[in-house]
């Protein structure tokens, strides 16, 4: 036992800390609109090779294998799981859902477009549709307003916003919901309050109408859930903590060895 184990195991804690961070997060996320679990992924560090394969002995014979000691691991990427959630019905008319990939677009103050799975959408003092939000009245983009005397609104999985307005038995189309397509959604930069910014690992967006060219379709009067698996995420967790506690074992027993190595050495 070196101080190389001790520093190996200590890599391997920092890995598995992080990684516990995850699970916590996706576990707080449980209840949260359209929220997207992440997984935590690992690598190991460099090594050092004592002896590299192909290694010739002393009778001109080439060695199957080398010796190469691992300086531990470290975790490689925090990876987004983009898998549909499920369907929660709540029957109000601005509450809307994407059945397949796809982003909702929003309006930042800062006049940045930024994506969302989350449907929760409601109305402001002018009518325009907004992101529902205690904090900021992020627009849809497209804006779509909704006329203050509207008595019913009519979503369709095309994305097609009518209302019905009085002394008008038909429908009258207000705006066309857009929404914005990714090659890579596990490239974007997650902001919070259920909030997506592009970057160069996502690629610029393809926008379309709903259930045009691949893009999913909208449901109206339901909000996506969590695709949390508590169940699952329960079982991470305990796997994460056994392998921390077998980490500090090493530590402790690389500590042990290293004290004993010491005393020997004073006689």
């Amino acid at each position: 036992m070196t101080v190389q184990a001790l520093y190996s195991a200590a890599t391997g804690m920092t890995a598995l800390e992080t990684k516990l961070d995850v699970i916590a997060n996706n576990l707080a996320n449980v209840e949260t609109t359209a929220f997207k679990m992440d997984r935590a992924n690992f690598e190991d560090l460099f090594y050092r090779h004592e002896k590299f394969p192909g290694s010739q002995d002393t009778a001109g014979q080439y060695t199957p294998t080398g010796i190469s000691i691992g300086l531990g691991s470290r975790v490689q990427s925090t990876q987004t799981n983009f898998v549909q959630g499920s369907f929660e019905q709540t029957g109000a008319e601005l509450d809307l859902a994407i059945q397949g990939p796809g982003f909702f677009q929003v309006m930042d103050p800062n006049g940045e477009t930024v994506y969302t799975r989350a449907g929760n959408f409601s109305k402001n003092s002018n009518g325009d549709i907004v992101m529902g939000s205690a904090g900021i009245g992020r627009l849809l983009e497209p804006p779509i307003n909704i006329p203050q005397d509207a008595t019913y609104i009519v979503v369709s999985p095309e994305g097609i916003v009518s209302v019905r307005q009085p002394g008008n038995n038909q429908l009258s189309q207000v705006g066309q919901i857009e929404l914005a397509y990714f090659v890579n959604p596990d490239g974007l930069l997650k902001m919070g309050e259920n909030l997506y910014g592009e970057t160069d690992a996502s690629g610029a967006p393809t926008l379309g109408n709903p259930g045009q060219d691949g893009i999913g379709t909208l449901r109206q009067g339901m909000l996506e859930s969590s695709n949390v698996e508590p169940v699952r995420e329960l079982i991470e967790l305990i796997k994460t903590q056994r392998a921390f506690e077998l980490n500090s074992k090493v530590v402790q027993a690389g500590d042990e060895a290293m004290q004993i190595v010491a005393n020997l050495k004073r006689y």
